[in-house]
């Protein structure tokens, strides 16, 4: 096929070589853009991968969790938790709660629903060294980031991240699967 595009100037050397230029130039242009509306393009195809979830507080189903201590209740929205894929989960806290220092393999990101839940930083529970995040609130721990929680009042937080999930108490002695 190139040489019966060629053949008319075959004879005309000057002008082959701008013919070639051209279709290159051509060529080159529709390979750029290609790429620039695929690495544009690609992330909206990505984020649509999934199946499209649409879920009301009516719909969770709340249970207990045996990796907190006693009263905490749980809605898994998106998991399983023990796989290395997206998770959405509520925690719901009642009053006076206190989950004792802890940590996770993963990056925590908590947003609070309702109530207030205070939260610290370190290797031991300290009320005092706590900071209140009212509802609308949100805090992001980093992997393996000591950290621990009490409330007052009744309080969700919608945690999200990317598992395996898991938590492990900085004392072992405060794991109420051990107990």
């Amino acid at each position: 096929m190139l040489s019966v595009i060629v053949a008319p100037y075959a004879c005309r050397g000057a002008e082959l070589a701008k013919f070639i230029n051209e279709a290159i130039m051509k060529y080159l242009k529709q390979i750029t853009w290609a790429v620039i509306f695929g690495i544009f393009a690609a992330p909206s195809v990505w984020a649509q991968g999934g199946a499209h979830t649409m879920v009301t507080a009516s719909d969770l189903k709340w249970v207990d969790v045996p990796s907190l201590p006693s009263g905490a209740k749980l809605a898994i929205i998106e998991g399983p938790l023990n796989e290395a894929v997206p998770f959405t989960f509520r925690l719901r806290f009642p009053a006076d709660y206190k989950m004792p220092a802890h940590w996770h393999p993963a990056i925590e990101h908590v947003t609070v629903i309702s109530g207030t839940i205070n939260m610290g930083v370190g290797d031991k529970l300290e009320p005092t060294k706590t900071k209140p995040l009212p509802a609308g609130s949100v805090a992001i721990m980093q992997p393996k980031t000591n950290h621990f929680v009490w409330t007052k009042e009744e309080a969700t937080v919608q945690v999200h991240g990317v598992g395996p999930w898991g938590i492990t108490y900085v004392n072992p002695a405060d794991d109420p699967r051990k107990k």
